[in-house]
């Protein structure tokens, strides 16, 4: 491993390994198999998992919906993670149509919502219910993603956050709408208040993502 590491670090400095079987100097990060921490980790970290059931190509593998790997994502990433998403390519090179559904499913939503997912970190509380967090790395903007049980998501009147208190100056929008909303703080929580328009009907798919603006 050390010949290895140190022949592709001539063609790439910096580069980063893991030697999955030992830890030491050549696990630069590590790999959670098939699962997702229940808590952000000290080291760096990302999840690997099949979209199907299988590694390899298994004709008729059941994939998992873009309704959990959307969620997926956002609890690894809330926690400080990578997601390594498997696909099995079949024997002539090409995946099953189930996997492309679910990457257009997965890409039409981050065409809306991405800017919580990429250049972002964990924040504390991580997460509270089924509201998970992010900030972007610069730490101007925190992202709340709000999840939702069902495909569509439909926001109620109200959102409430517990333990969840920002600062009297901060802008509060969802992703994929141009509306500013209300909120307040009440008892160390924060409520947000969701326009009539905005309320039963889809908002989007899977999970829908307020940013919160540090002005």
């Amino acid at each position: 491993m050390k010949n290895i590491a140190m022949m592709a670090r001539t063609h790439q400095p910096g580069l980063i390994v893991v030697d999955r079987s030992v830890g030491g100097e050549f696990e630069n990060y590590q790999t959670p198999e098939q699962q997702v921490p229940d808590k952000p980790l000290s080291f760096p970290w990302e999840t690997c998992m099949t979209m199907g059931n299988s590694w390899s190509y298994v004709p008729n593998d059941q994939y998992k919906s873009a309704h959990d790997l959307v969620h997926l994502l956002i609890k690894i990433v809330s926690r400080g993670g990578s997601f390594l998403l498997n696909i099995g390519p079949s024997p002539d090179g090409d995946w099953d149509t189930a996997a492309y559904a679910r990457l257009k499913d997965i890409g039409n939503w981050m065409k809306i919502n991405s800017e919580g997912i990429y250049n972002s970190k964990p924040i504390a509380p991580y997460s509270s219910g089924n509201i998970f967090f992010t900030q972007s790395d610069d730490e101007k903007n925190m992202f709340a993603f709000y999840l939702s049980d069902k495909n569509e998501v439909i926001l109620p009147a109200e959102i409430k956050i517990e333990n969840f208190s920002i600062s009297a100056k901060s802008a509060i929008s969802l992703l994929g709408s141009s509306k500013k909303l209300k909120w307040k703080i009440e008892n160390n929580n924060l409520i947000i208040t969701i326009p009539s328009s905005l309320q039963k009907k889809s908002v989007d798919n899977y999970a829908a993502v307020f940013k919160i603006s540090k002005n």
